[in-house]
């Protein structure tokens, strides 16, 4: 089916050209939404027809008739119509139809996927700082980066996946304090323990590990324990560790993997951070007020002017001290840092509580005047994941102390279950897991709706025994139930799908076309039986079945599903 759009747009090209010079950038082919007006649908008439200051309608008459003298619409196109002030709506030959099986069974896996475009992009994701466990909304981002990466990468994009976080800071300084407590004795509830410490079960663990000189490993650092509970340093250092591998462990357990753990404290001692402010202070946009260094973001779009320093007082490596700089300084620091290693597209995967980060990152880029353009960096951001389990809301975990962990949402369903459900919905609207529906094996759990049709084909390809390779050059002209129709355009959609999706960083669109392709396939396996005595008929329906799950293969591990063969 690629193949043959190419040609019908190559030959609607040339006529629109003839009809108008540079009309030829209009040829494009869209789906309607309705199978009944056609296959495609072309709208060029009506923006041609502003151009030449006429009629559409005729405009498109005119169209047609060029289009139907051309070779290629003769050959591949059954009607032509016009429809309503102008649109052109395209029903194509069976055998056009028909064409995209070959296209599946020769590019396999690589179907719906384009070349390199010579384009690198940076993915940032998950970025949790190493203070706890991995929670649901981390699964939520992990499994909604990975698919994105997938995706970009799907679409001929070179992709970088980067993890930031910091390794200082007073979040880090009352991780250290609670292990430090824990190490001495102490626990949640006595007298000694503050407030502010973290209290879960994690904490003790870290504390024992220290005190037996354990050495832990990350994939970014190790560090061996002294044992001795007055090493407060040491005690920092074995906590990020320890949580750096725990981390580790999470994002395995889904499956996710990254090229880069970028440290925010590397921001300070490479000197970046001091250099941004430095960069900002001589833009002219900064200013100073009531003992505070001030970034005048409002001329960049801002709702209002943002504070970069709350004192002047900076310590000798450059890095703040109390009352020092405010978040978004590194960050904008972290930025440039992203465009200076040459990552001109870079989206950032964050919970919507970073919505506020965005006008003012993207300030103070603009403010610095390094040459990044205005809409840098992209920005996905996605709403927390309520945990339902036996019908009540889920809170805490024990191991934890105050949330579910993302490793408790994959032992109590699977890895599959986790990804696919985390999504199923766009990142920015609310979403309940629901722990019961996800184990249940019926046509209600949505991945398992969809693994059952893959396995059910392979089960027919299986009782065939044939090679799936012979399929490739069956006659398909039996392909003519409408059942069979609904599947093929279905199939014929994939790539548009996977390019939609990436553009829109919308890995969503993937597994709603999924479910749409699984239900089309249940419906074409109750109308049809494939196995039947006639040869002819039977290699065309193996044909369209085992492009199906081709097409079910590829699309669930662009979401890092698995494909079971069976069920």
């Amino acid at each position: 089916m690629l193949s043959v759009k190419s040609e019908l747009l190559t030959a609607l090209a040339a006529e629109l050209e003839r009809l108008a010079p540079g009309a030829a950038s209009l040829a494009r082919f869209e789906s309607p939404k309705l199978a009944a007006h056609g296959d495609w649908a072309c709208t060029a008439a009506m923006p041609l027809a502003k151009q030449l200051k006429t009629n559409p309608r005729p405009l498109a008459q005119q169209l047609v008739a060029a289009l139907q003298a051309q070779p290629a619409f003769g050959r591949w196109v059954q009607e032509l119509e016009i429809a309503g002030p102008g649109f052109i709506n395209l029903r194509l030959q069976p055998a056009a139809q028909q064409q995209v099986l070959r296209e599946v069974l020769q590019a396999g896996a690589h179907y719906g996927c384009q070349p390199s475009n010579g384009q690198r992009v940076l993915v940032e994701f998950v970025s949790a700082n190493p203070t706890g466990p991995l929670h649901v909304g981390h699964a939520r981002q992990a499994a909604l980066g990975d698919a994105i990466c997938n995706l970009l990468h799907s679409q001929g994009w070179q992709v970088h996946r980067e993890f930031y976080y910091n390794d200082a800071g007073v979040q880090i300084e009352t991780l250290a304090r609670s292990v430090h407590l824990r190490a001495l004795g102490h626990k949640p509830g006595d007298p000694e323990w503050p407030e502010s410490a973290y209290n879960g079960d994690y904490i003790a663990d870290i504390a024992a590990g220290f005190l037996a000189r354990q050495t832990v490993r990350a994939d970014d650092r190790s560090y061996s324990a002294s044992g001795d509970p007055a090493d407060l340093d040491g005690l920092r250092e074995f906590a990020v560790a320890w949580l750096r591998h725990e981390q580790d462990l999470d994002l395995q357990a889904l499956a996710v993997r990254f090229d880069q753990y970028y440290l925010e404290s590397s921001l300070y001692t490479s000197g970046r951070v001091a250099q941004t402010v430095q960069r900002l202070v001589e833009s002219g946009h900064t200013y100073e007020q009531d003992g505070a260094l001030w970034l005048r973001s409002t001329a960049f779009g801002d709702d209002k002017d943002r504070v970069m320093r709350k004192s002047a007082t900076v310590a000798p490596d450059g890095s703040p001290l109390e009352g020092g700089y405010t978040y978004f300084v590194p960050d904008v620091a972290y930025h440039i840092s992203k465009w200076e290693r040459g990552y001109t597209k870079v989206v950032n995967i964050q919970g919507s509580d970073h919505h506020g980060t965005i006008a003012r990152v993207r300030a103070g880029l603009q403010a610095a005047g390094v040459g990044i353009p205005s809409g840098y960096p992209d920005y996905v951001l996605h709403t927390m994941v309520r945990v339902l389990r036996g019908g009540q809301e889920v809170k805490i975990s024990k191991r934890a102390g105050s949330y579910v962990t993302l490793r408790d949402l994959i032992e109590w369903t699977s890895r599959d279950a986790v990804r696919f459900f985390l999504l199923s919905r766009k990142p920015d609207t609310e979403y309940t897991f629901d722990v019961d529906l996800a184990v249940q094996q019926n046509n209600d759990n949505p991945v398992y709706y969809v693994q059952y049709a893959h396995a059910r084909i392979c089960s027919v390809l299986a009782a065939w025994g044939g090679a799936r390779e012979q399929l490739q050059t069956v006659d398909l002209s039996p392909l003519q139930g409408p059942q069979a129709q609904a599947l093929l355009r279905l199939l014929a959609r994939y790539p548009e799908v996977l390019s939609n999706a990436a553009a829109d960083f919308a890995p969503h669109d993937v597994s709603f076309y999924l479910r749409e392709l699984a239900a089309a396939y249940h419906s074409y396996y109750d109308a049809e039986r494939i196995l039947v005595d006639d040869p002819l008929l039977k290699h065309a329906r193996l044909a369209l079945v085992a492009a199906t799950a081709q097409v079910l293969h590829n699309g669930l591990a662009l979401l890092g599903v698995s494909a079971p063969v069976k069920m």
